[in-house]
């Protein structure tokens, strides 16, 4: 049985390994995306002019006015002191062509006090430029901007399918870790004086058995974050109801013209405080998000500058029909079945934010402790498979050798 699980461990390893080194030092980094993001580029983030700011939906008019060639799709409801208004945009349908406004950007700063545009950029855009940076590291993370063919999203079903094979992987080497009870010590101990191949080997197995715990959740999650819809929740949903996701079920309905949409903003907006009240949330609402292919509002509440859910399962959103106001669905963090619990625990799991600070810095952590493993597993391959052709090439010498006396 160990041999087989011997070499299930060296092809799993061995087939993930890239993808894992490269998510891990991506995952190391992105666990500070806001901070590392507002870092490199002030301008973006800093508003420019003192005083007191207009609101949100003022400024989102604002914007879509002076250039009718797109819809705001997230706005913030509130701002922090000092800092620009970050807007999400999409383009709307050019009447001449039908199609979408040929657009190079998504996301627009925003002076709030003026509603001055401070900077525009393509978010996600494979780019090393300082203000496309950190999106493009957070959006290779979880896509390796790799294409979709055939209706297919191969960046989500390439790493899903790595976080299944990791985490078979990761339940082979534990039980690889322990062959037996007088053995334990040895796989929890570090050889530091002894340097080279045994402490790689140690980094490798040892290291790997003090995070297996905290490396199979990170596993787990990522199988979860990519994918949810076609394999987790039905899996889930066999061990426990779970409750529609209104992003799922509702139904693409016909466009809203452009003042349709600004009036059912203004609708949602204002009704938001009383739907949060009626839900017992405690949070203001702190964030708008529109899909115009559904016809549908969600509201997220949070305090200003809380909108990644520093803590906890996040935050509650409460999703809105655009033209009537009515609510379709409720996703409040603790609440419902236990499937939807779970559901909820993936996100804030995978990104250590359900710790808080502490979480972040584990995650971290595990991210750069990842592509230690996927480096010393290769290490660790490479001399074995050395060692494995040494003795077939000593007998090819002397078959040789033996060829050329009888010769």
């Amino acid at each position: 049985m160990r041999p087989l699980l011997v070499r299930l461990h060296r092809w799993f390893g061995l087939g993930t390994a890239a993808f894992l080194f490269l998510a891990g030092l991506t995952g190391a980094v992105i666990a500070w995306d806001h901070e590392l993001d507002a870092w490199l580029n002030p301008s973006f983030y800093q508003a420019r002019t003192a005083g007191t700011p207009l609101p949100p939906v003022t400024l989102a008019e604002r914007l879509e006015a002076a250039d009718p060639r797109l819809q705001v799709t997230y706005l913030p409801l509130s701002i922090e002191p000092g800092s620009t208004l970050l807007v999400r945009v999409l383009p709307r349908i050019d009447p001449a062509t039908q199609a979408p406004y040929a657009l190079d950007f998504n996301e627009v700063s925003l002076d709030p006090v003026t509603g001055a545009v401070q900077g525009r950029r393509l978010w996600g855009k494979p780019s090393l430029a300082r203000l496309n940076l950190i999106p493009a590291i957070y959006q290779f993370h979880y896509t390796l901007f790799l294409p979709s063919r055939a209706g297919i999203d191969m960046s989500v079903w390439t790493m899903g399918v790595v976080g299944i094979v990791w985490l078979l992987d990761g339940l082979v080497a534990i039980v690889l870790a322990f062959p037996n009870l007088k053995s334990w010590r040895k796989s929890l101990a570090f050889r530091v004086k002894r340097g080279g191949y045994a402490l790689t080997f140690d980094l490798h197995r040892s290291g790997g058995v003090w995070l297996w715990g905290l490396l199979m959740i990170v596993a787990l999650t990522s199988i979860s974050m990519n994918l949810a819809t076609p394999v987790v929740r039905p899996v889930v949903s066999l061990f426990s109801k779970l409750t529609p996701d209104p992003f799922r079920t509702a139904s693409p309905g016909p466009l809203l013209a452009a003042d349709e949409e600004t009036g059912a903003r203004e609708r949602i907006v204002a009704a938001a405080p009383e739907a949060g009240r009626r839900e017992n949330l405690a949070a203001p609402p702190g964030g708008l998000f529109y899909v115009p292919s559904l016809g549908i509002y969600a509201v997220g509440y949070f305090a200003a500058g809380n909108s990644h859910g520093d803590a906890g399962l996040g935050n509650p959103w409460l999703v809105m029909d655009a033209r009537s106001g009515k609510l379709l669905g409720a996703q409040v963090p603790g609440r419902g079945t236990a499937g939807d619990v779970f559901m909820q625990l993936q996100f804030p799991l995978h990104s250590g934010r359900i710790a808080g600070l502490a979480g972040r810095i584990a995650v971290s952590i595990i991210g750069v402790f990842v592509a230690v493993l996927s480096v010393t597993g290769f290490l660790i391959w490479l001399k074995k498979a050395r060692a494995r052709r040494k003795p077939a090439r000593q007998a090819a010498v002397v078959a040789a050798a033996r060829e050329r006396v009888v010769n």
